[in-house]
């Protein structure tokens, strides 16, 4: 299990104003939960938020890359979660609205699941 860092418990105070948030871990880094839903990733003290058709612009012209990793076989992964460019985390507000970002995009998916 990946150990909590200062990064980890340095977003979950940032992001605090959002709501009920948790980070649990997974594969070696962590999981971020609004409530239930699953909205973000941190691999590496890098935060990737969660990103579809409606958003993925946003972090395209930021010329970002989505989080990519590799499997047993040799092969890799991308999912849709991007990183945040620098600017970013100049303010806490700015924060905020990149991972709001990230909790629209779940929302949508789970509306498409269900």
């Amino acid at each position: 299990m990946a150990k909590r860092s200062e990064y980890v418990d340095y977003l979950l105070d940032e992001l605090a104003p959002l709501g009920h948030l948790r980070a649990k871990a997974m594969f070696g880094g962590f999981g971020l939960y609004y409530d239930e839903l699953f909205f973000a990733l941190i691999a590496d003290e890098v935060l990737y938020i969660k990103v579809d058709d409606l958003n993925r612009q946003r972090f395209l012209t930021e010329q970002l890359s989505p989080f990519c990793f590799a499997m047993k076989d040799d092969r890799s992964q991308t999912m849709s979660y991007y990183p945040l460019p620098e600017s970013a985390y100049e303010s806490q507000i700015t924060l905020l609205d990149w991972a709001k970002e990230g909790i629209a995009a779940a929302l949508r998916a789970k509306r498409i699941t269900k």
